[in-house]
């Protein structure tokens, strides 16, 4: 019933000129949401990006400078900023499931079904059921091989505990809503939600100084500014970062 359109900017050679004539064809499309991701550089985990010479990458102050050109046309031509890096036209049930409270975030971006089990289907598909996530193989012939034998073609798991919990909704509503009712987040889980992220306030601390968060003693607020950085906010909850860093598997914010 509605087409959506995944765009990536920072590509290697890209300029903002270039994104523009993008941008211009996809408006004449006029597709129901849009998904502009930035382009994820990591040549140690995809052989194929071992091609392309570091001089073609865009350098960040591009990226950020189409970033910021991508929400304004955008805006400008009437859809609706969800938040990391989805739009929608204000018709969509995106835009619905935000005002509403129903919006949720998953392996897939936004989605208007909340508190909904998700099941993954397809090689390195995620699935997320009840307080567990699991993935499957990543190759055909290891996926192909368990269905054969009669096996769920798992790869690897993890079952949540009560603060992998607790930090799930919390940056979930911060990546849905841009903000963090922290009295209503302890009543959910019976904690002192401001006492339990302590370091977590205190680190919010330079984001604030630079104008993309408010923090106040019982609410943290994304502001305009901040939605365009929203992972470096969400960021803050992660108590994996730094066991991530290590392993240097995820892709740079800009």
């Amino acid at each position: 019933e509605s087409i959506s359109l995944d765009l990536i900017y920072g590509l290697p050679r890209q300029t903002p000129e270039s994104f523009a004539a993008t941008l211009d064809r996809v408006l004449e499309i006029r597709p129901a949401r849009l998904a502009v991701y930035s382009y994820a550089h990591l040549p140690q985990m995809f052989k194929a990006q071992r091609m392309i010479k570091e001089g073609s990458l865009c350098p960040p102050e591009t990226k950020l400078e189409l970033m910021a050109q991508t929400v304004e046309r955008l805006q400008g031509a009437g859809y609706v900023y969800i938040g990391m890096d989805h739009f929608a036209l204000p018709e969509d049930e995106l835009v619905a499931a935000q005002q509403s409270g129903d919006l949720h975030r998953n392996f897939q971006g936004y989605s208007t079904h909340a508190r909904t089990d998700l099941i993954g289907l397809g090689m390195s598909a995620i699935s997320d059921l009840g307080d567990a996530y699991s993935q499957n193989l990543k190759t055909l012939r290891e996926y192909g091989d368990a269905l054969e034998a009669g096996r769920l073609p798992l790869w690897r798991g993890v079952e949540l505990d009560a603060d992998d919990r607790i930090r799930r909704d919390a940056i979930n509503e911060l990546m849905c809503y841009s903000r963090l009712d922290l009295p209503e987040l302890g009543r959910r889980f019976e904690i002192d939600a401001s006492r339990y992220f302590a370091t977590e306030l205190a680190a919010l601390e330079p984001l604030a100084a630079d104008g993309l968060v408010s923090v106040e003693p019982d609410r943290v607020t994304v502001t305009d500014a901040g939605r365009l950085l929203l992972r470096p906010v969400a960021m803050v909850f992660d108590r994996y970062l730094a066991e991530a860093a290590a392993t240097e598997r995820h892709s740079k914010v800009i």
